[in-house]
């Protein structure tokens, strides 16, 4: 190879190097706390809603913007209505689950240890998971009247489901390995569920109780659209007579805001009890 060739290739090569973009990675990057991702899109969307709606863009009677939303929140607690509707909410939310959790905990784990209890309820339960909860409302109303108790049956039906599939499947799925290590060391039956097959289930027993606990307040508005006289459910329905949109929106952020605390109360119990398990 001449002289001239290798200046060639090298000069070549020297620009080719130049030439080359640098990586994302080297030129700086921008980073977020992982809490604070998840108020990216809320926050986006409050900013661009808002001058859309005070500039008339989007017509207050359906959409206000959200500082209306706010007031409205906030006149409600001045009155002392926001306390009033969501105490007596949260009250029938929580009732509910105590009650539908407790019933899919004890049907969820009496199928799950016990092949002869799963072939005789599973397939009933099954077929009562498919109905739709707003086809629970007449049956409940006509048994129950229109009093709390067919409000806390229909949230309970709502919590009930989650709890008692998760648990049922996972203690079904527990490693036979395990138990196999149970037999060895002579466990008895309640050993056995106690010290290997409950901790194994337990994540998923607690991610039933949290998609649980969304389904009881879902269940809730169903419960309350439907003959209360009281709870956010209600003051939503009055929003939507009188034609006043903030009060739906604030009810709909109200079911938001409550919702979501008690998840992350739900999951911070979790995290504490699974220990190293948790992500």
């Amino acid at each position: 190879m001449s002289a001239a060739e290798q200046n060639r290739r090298l000069v070549w090569k020297g620009a080719t190097a130049k030439s080359t973009p640098k990586p994302l990675a080297t030129i700086g990057r921008i980073y977020i706390p992982d809490r604070a991702l998840g108020w990216i899109i809320p926050v986006t969307v409050l900013l661009v809603w808002e001058p859309l709606a005070r500039f008339g863009m989007l017509p207050p009677n359906w959409l206000p913007a959200p500082t209306v939303v706010g007031k409205t929140i906030y006149q409600l607690a001045i009155a002392g209505d926001l306390v009033r509707h969501a105490g007596t909410t949260i009250a029938r939310v929580a009732v509910g689950f105590v009650l539908g959790a407790s019933a899919g905990t004890l049907l969820g784990g009496l199928t799950g240890y016990l092949p002869v209890a799963r072939k005789l309820l599973d397939p009933s339960l099954q077929a009562l998971r498919s109905v739709p909860s707003i086809a629970w409302v007449p049956l409940f109303l006509l048994w129950l009247g229109i009093q709390e108790t067919s409000k806390i049956a229909l949230i309970s039906v709502g919590a009930f489901f989650p709890v008692y599939l998760n648990l049922s499947v996972a203690m079904r799925h527990v490693d036979p390995k395990l138990l196999e290590v149970g037999k060895l060391y002579r466990l008895s039956s309640l050993q056995m569920v106690r010290r290997l097959i409950l901790p194994a289930a337990l994540p998923e027993y607690i991610l039933g109780l949290r998609s649980g606990l969304g389904l009881a307040w879902m269940f809730v508005v169903a419960a309350e659209l439907l003959g209360a006289s009281s709870g956010i459910g209600y003051l939503m329905l009055d929003g939507e007579m009188t034609g006043r949109a903030a009060v739906i929106l604030a009810s709909v952020l109200l079911f938001a805001i409550f919702g979501k605390l008690t998840d992350w109360g739900m999951n911070a119990v979790g995290r504490r009890l699974l220990g190293h398990r948790a992500r």
